[in-house]
C-alpha cells in the first residue's frame, strides 16, 4: 500500500467511526424514549376504609414528567390487573412536573386528576399500576407488596 492509499484508508476509518458514533448517540435508549413515569403509589389512605370521597382521594398514583418538554397525556391510561382503567382527559404534563391521579371525585387541575371511582382501586396487600400510551404500549409500571402506605417507584 502506498503512502497515499494508507492516508486515504486512515481517513475513511476516521469518517466511518465518526459517522457510527453520531448514529449511536442519536439513537434513543428505551429508558430515554419516555420520560413520563410513575413516581409513587399511595395505595393505603389513612384511617379506616370508609369509602368517603376524602378517603378515596387519599389513594392516588403520582405521574411525573422527568423530561425537559411538556408531554401530552391525552388518552393515556392508568390501570390495574383487576380491570380498573383511568383514561387521561385532554391533558399536558409540563416538564419537571407531577400530577396525582386520585381514586375519588373532584375537579381536575394541572396537578390533580380524579378518576371518579366509588371504591378503592389500589390493593393494600399488593398490586401493580401500569401507565400505557393510547396504542396500548406500557410506558411504566409500579408494583408493591404492601406493608407500607405508599411505594416509591
Amino acid at each position: 500500500m502506498t503512502h497515499t492509499q494508507s492516508s486515504r484508508a486512515a481517513l475513511l476509518v476516521v469518517l466511518l467511526v465518526g459517522l457510527l458514533g453520531g448514529l449511536l448517540a442519536a439513537a434513543p435508549t428505551a429508558a430515554a424514549a419516555t420520560k413520563v413515569r410513575i413516581k409513587a403509589a399511595y395505595y393505603d389512605s389513612p384511617g379506616s376504609d370508609t369509602g368517603s370521597n376524602n378517603s378515596l382521594n387519599a389513594e392516588y398514583i403520582v405521574i411525573k414528567n422527568y423530561g425537559s418538554r411538556g408531554k401530552v397525556l391525552t388518552d393515556w391510561t392508568l390501570r390495574d390487573p383487576d380491570g380498573h382503567v383511568y383514561t387521561f382527559p385532554t391533558f399536558k404534563l409540563r416538564a419537571g412536573r407531577a400530577v396525582k391521579v386520585h381514586t375519588g371525585s373532584g375537579s381536575d387541575t394541572g396537578r390533580h386528576l380524579y378518576s371518579g371511582e366509588g371504591w378503592y382501586v389500589w390493593n393494600n396487600t399488593g398490586d401493580v399500576a401500569k401507565l400505557k400510551k393510547p396504542g396500548g404500549t406500557t410506558v411504566d409500571r409500579c408494583q408493591w407488596d404492601g406493608g407500607s402506605r405508599y411505594e416509591t417507584c
